[in-house]
């Protein structure tokens, strides 16, 4: 058992938690650009992995964040997630609250286990794919599973929400 595998971060434990079937990949993390970096280390193609990406939305009770899951191979669509969540606008959160309201570092977060749950978004093009690819909460290691589980756990809404 490898040490990564013997501390499961909060995602895997969310998984596990209620009984989804999904299985951990890990890689050694790139430098930047995480996502590609994952799609080339995983050897799956890059709309089959998915970033989590924090937005600050402005809604009519205020400003909240939230998350839109999108291919690594695209750009978010603000206008698009900020419609598909009900609010007026997004904007990308600052890297320092996201890290702070998920619980993970930039780059590892993770739509699974944050510490607080954000109201999510995902992109349609994931239910192409019977498995998609998202950050399991640390750089260099990724969660397998279908769209349809991700869609559950998290109440997720689905939308097109690709620039």
């Amino acid at each position: 058992m490898t040490k990564q595998q013997a501390a499961p971060t909060p995602a895997i434990q969310a998984l596990k938690d209620v009984g989804v079937n999904f299985r951990v990949h890990t890689f050694e993390p790139g430098e930047d650009h995480f996502g590609k970096h994952a799609a080339e280390a995983l050897q799956v193609p890059s709309e089959q992995v998915f970033k989590t990406l924090v937005m600050q939305l402005a809604t009519r009770q205020g400003s909240q964040l939230a998350v839109a899951c999108v291919p690594v191979s695209a750009k978010l669509n603000l206008k698009a997630a900020a419609k598909a969540l009900g609010a007026k606008k997004a904007e990308m959160a600052d890297p320092h609250h996201a890290s702070v309201s998920t619980g993970y570092v930039p780059g590892g977060i993770s739509p699974l286990g944050q510490k607080r749950k954000l109201n999510t978004v995902i992109d349609a093009s994931a239910f192409e794919h019977q498995q998609i690819f998202v950050s399991g909460g640390r750089r260099g290691l990724d969660i397998a599973l279908s769209p349809t589980d991700l869609q559950a756990l998290l109440d997720a809404r689905v939308a097109d929400i690709q620039a």
